[in-house]
């Protein structure tokens, strides 16, 4: 039984989550399958990799078919959320000021972008989570 973590993913585990998400539950085969459309991964390889990310909580499995079918423990907000401050905290000081200002200064941001940070930041300043 997986146990539950709050590790963070590696590179190609999050490339791992990411299909996943992107799948919902699946099995190694479509997991590779995915992934084997970006670049080229062998199928132990994914294999190992998705057995490691059960010991570390990361995806769940369920032995109940003649394939196993994986399905990630844990959300993509969560995840998303947990990488941002780990990254705010080792690269910013903690900062999401900072953080923020670097992030938009990479790229410019659509004008959808930019009406969903002003309702965000409106949201934040009443109060709402």
């Amino acid at each position: 039984m997986a146990k539950p973590t709050q590790t963070k993913p590696t590179e190609s585990e999050l490339e791992i989550l990411t299909a996943l998400w992107g799948l919902g539950p699946a099995t190694v085969r479509q997991v590779h399958d995915k992934l084997g459309a970006q670049r080229e991964v062998g199928y132990t390889t994914v294999l190992k990799l998705m057995q490691i990310m059960l010991d570390k909580g990361l995806v769940a499995r369920d032995e109940s078919q003649r394939s196993h079918v994986y399905r990630p423990a844990i959300s993509q907000t969560q995840t998303q959320r947990q990488l941002v401050r780990d990254l705010a905290r080792r690269a910013f000081g903690g900062s999401a000021r900072k953080l923020v200002m670097q992030a938009l200064a990479g790229r410019k941001p659509s004008a959808d972008e930019i009406q969903e940070i002003r309702s965000m930041l409106d949201q934040i300043e009443g109060g709402q989570p």
